[in-house]
């Protein structure tokens, strides 16, 4: 017995094409990112492995939610939005170029790129925090979905986020260059909430 969360990445905005920290800033998708997610809805209505997905979430945001709603129509699915799904609060870190905050920030930069848990963005969130989030939206789904596949559209890094609690990896790491409009399946077996790794 186990439930499959079908993670979903949404296309690409301005802010991604220009190297920005998006954060929960509402960017909308750009033309390229438009392009990528119907190409990618196409994708997954004809991909071979498909287990039929019972229901489609997504997390809050212009790009996030039109996403879903393009993935939804190609798969007949209507996407549920929750909140706890908002991608992480980076705080004054918002709208600014990796670059940018690299040059300001070394040490701090690298540290929040090696070892993220131990940073808070300036007046933004830890991951932990936004980890006791991830949890709780989850808990519910997967009371409402034993051993279904469920789809999930979530902005970067907190996509991120999710697969590593889903997946149960001890240590957390970001990457530089997020990526877009991409998707994996991942197993989560039914101890999954009260098992280890799962606090």
């Amino acid at each position: 017995m186990s439930s499959q969360v079908l993670l979903i990445r949404p296309g690409a905005t301005l802010y991604d094409e220009q190297n920005r920290v998006q954060g929960v800033l509402d960017i909308p998708l750009s033309d390229q990112g438009r392009t990528e997610v119907v190409e990618l809805a196409e994708r997954l209505a004809v991909r071979e492995d498909q287990t039929r997905l019972s229901a489609l979430y997504c997390g809050p945001g212009e790009s996030v939610v039109r996403t879903a709603e393009i993935v939804g129509k190609a798969l007949g699915l209507r996407p549920k939005r929750i909140d706890d799904f908002r991608n992480l609060d980076q705080g004054l870190w918002q709208g600014l170029q990796i670059e940018e905050i690299r040059r300001r920030n070394i040490k701090l930069f690298r540290q929040w790129i090696d070892d993220p848990r131990t940073i808070r963005p300036p007046q933004g969130e830890t991951i932990e925090e936004a980890m006791e989030r991830i949890r709780g939206a989850f808990r519910p789904l997967f009371r409402r979905h034993p051993d279904e596949a469920f789809g999930l559209v979530a902005g970067e890094p907190i996509g991120r986020l999710i697969a590593g609690y889903l997946k149960r990896v001890p240590r957390l790491q970001l990457d530089e260059f997020l990526p877009c409009c991409g998707f994996e399946c991942i197993e989560v077996p039914a101890d999954f909430l009260g098992g280890p790794g799962s606090s």
